[in-house]
């Protein structure tokens, strides 16, 4: 079902949302451009390391800016992802084979250094392939491009004269910002030693723009007159994307909050030579759970190959799209929050109409289409809390309660259901099984729980999770002030699920059953008696 608008609606019709107010800052951009030129928005990737969750974030991002601004304007675009695979590899990265085989090649530009893991030509054709092969995973539209390829295909020359013709005015800018000692070496040109390959941080003693040339001298006082043409010279990097972006007419880039004043560096030298920086997002860098900054170095983060095992793709689309300029804690337990907001929203799409279904993640994550298979009649977090109650390792386990909520559900009927029951098993499995603790209910919990079970024996094994979770209610308040109640659903989750939060609990009694839920009451119960007081951070979801 496709839910593109049917017509150009005003501007005025669409929403407020982030995607939007960027698609309108290019807008403004182009405005006066032919408007049968493609709009060109640019993604970075440095493929020293492989593809991680940051490069999905981003290319997912500017994915839904693009898709933004056609549906806003009707003109056409192109998504470039470039690979600056000419930078020098100047640390060794500890996630790849034959470490000792990529120290000798340090220096050198990451497309003349051998794949450590002999599959390409090069250690950046390798990651090159693996980015594109990423990006296609997810089904990207990009046209891929090679820093190396236009370097020596003359696609840059007339930029990098440019470079050359402003060479000065180019250092003024940069010097201020750099330590004594490096300032007194700084050129944007990069020239490639001809004799050794590496990338040579040096002094250009001459720049001569009209012969495409640059003069300096390697430490061992030889002299040297290197074309920046053909590959024989690189741009420092804050240069090189200012270069970038006038030699291409870039539109548009996002970049995170890390690189601010590279932005601005870069934003002044593109002026200077002769072309406005393209607008772009400055984005906020993600935090671990300790809400420390994620680093790769540090290990400390999430792969996308992590949260593709323990929840489903839309959930990191669902994840990335919310709020880019706010950080993020990313870590396995935001899986099933983003899991269980993206079904919420297919929900909602089902009945929006064209325009309020533009304000809606689905209109981005699915390129303007609804996709109703996507839906389960019970929330990912639900089935984790089954898995565990169940102490399921297979997936039969989890359909044997499903089906018995909903007879009508199979994985051949239901194949996202499926998906979801595999994604919770994994998760409950390798992440909450080893972490479940469960604690003895005090005496006013347990008062309340021999009332619940009573309760619940009373009604029959029908009953809508609605009224099961008003019977839960009503129970709770019976010993616990309203501003207390969380502490009864703490109660709940800690002496019967054995971790600290849990689904609404009408849902998962009547998806696991009135009696079974009876037993898992009278199990808690068998626990001994303890009296220190719940903590109040437990809340329900």
């Amino acid at each position: 079902m496709q839910k593109n608008p049917s017509s150009p609606l005003p501007d005025s019709s669409f929403p407020k949302l982030w995607p939007f107010e960027e698609a309108r800052k290019i807008a403004k951009r182009v405005a006066n451009a032919d408007p049968s030129k493609p709009v060109l928005l640019e993604t970075g990737y440095g493929p020293s390391g492989l593809p991680h969750i940051g490069t999905f974030g981003e290319v997912a991002r500017t994915t839904w800016v693009r898709q933004a601004f056609e549906a806003m304007t009707g003109r056409p675009t192109r998504l470039l992802a470039f690979s600056d695979d000419m930078d020098a590899l100047r640390k060794v990265p500890g996630n790849v084979p034959q470490q000792e085989m990529l120290e000798k090649h340090l220096g050198l530009p990451l497309s003349r250094i051998p794949d450590p893991f002999g599959t390409h030509e090069s250690f950046a054709a390798h990651n090159n392939a693996r980015l594109r092969q990423f990006l296609d995973s997810f089904g990207f539209e990009y046209e891929f491009a090679s820093a190396t390829d236009y370097y020596t295909n003359g696609t840059f020359d007339a930029a990098l004269k440019r470079v050359l013709e402003e060479h000065d005015k180019i250092i003024a800018v940069i010097a201020p910002t750099l330590g004594k000692e490096r300032r007194a070496t700084y050129s944007p040109v990069l020239p490639i030693h001809p004799k050794t390959g590496q990338v040579m941080q040096v002094p250009i003693l001459a720049v001569n723009p009209e012969a495409g040339t640059v003069r300096w001298e390697d430490e061992t006082g030889e002299m040297f007159e290197t074309s920046v043409y053909g590959g024989q010279a690189k741009m420092q990097w804050k240069a090189d994307w200012a270069m970038r972006w006038y030699a291409l007419g870039v539109d548009y880039e996002m970049s995170g909050k890390d690189l601010i004043d590279s932005v601005k560096l870069s934003s002044k030298i593109c002026r200077i030579l002769g072309k406005e920086p393209p607008a772009g997002l400055t984005y906020e860098l993600f935090l671990d759970s300790e809400g420390q900054k994620i680093s790769k170095s540090k290990g400390n983060g999430l792969s996308v190959e992590e949260w593709l095992r323990y929840g489903p793709a839309e959930s990191l689309g669902q994840y990335m799209f919310q709020q880019p300029t706010r950080a993020k804690r990313l870590y396995t337990d935001m899986i099933p929050r983003a899991a269980d907001d993206y079904l919420t929203h297919v929900q909602k799409a089902k009945t929006q109409d064209e325009e309020t279904f533009l304000a809606n993640p689905v209109w981005f994550l699915h390129n303007g289409t609804l996709r109703p298979q996507d839906t389960s009649p019970v929330s990912f977090t639900a089935l984790l809390n089954l898995a565990s109650v169940a102490n399921a390792k297979e997936a039969e386990t989890l359909w044997k309660f499903l089906q018995r909520y909903d007879s009508s559900l199979s994985p051949e009927t239901h194949p996202y259901v499926a998906r979801l029951v595999e994604h919770a098993l994994a998760y409950f499995n390798e992440r909450v099984r080893p972490r479940k603790v469960y604690r003895a209910p005090n005496e006013r919990e347990r008062k309340g729980l021999e009332d619940l079970a009573a309760a619940l024996k009373e009604l029959p094994a029908d009953t809508s999770p609605d009224d099961v979770q008003n019977v839960v209610f009503e129970v709770g308040k019976r010993y616990f002030e309203k501003s207390e109640l969380r502490s009864w659903f703490g109660c709940l989750y800690e002496v019967l699920l054995g971790q600290s939060e849990g689904p609404r609990f009408g849902i998962f009694a009547a998806l696991f059953g009135l009696n079974e839920t009876v037993s898992l009451i009278e199990e808690g119960l068998a626990r001994p008696v303890v009296v220190e007081p719940l903590s109040e951070e437990v809340t329900e979801k």
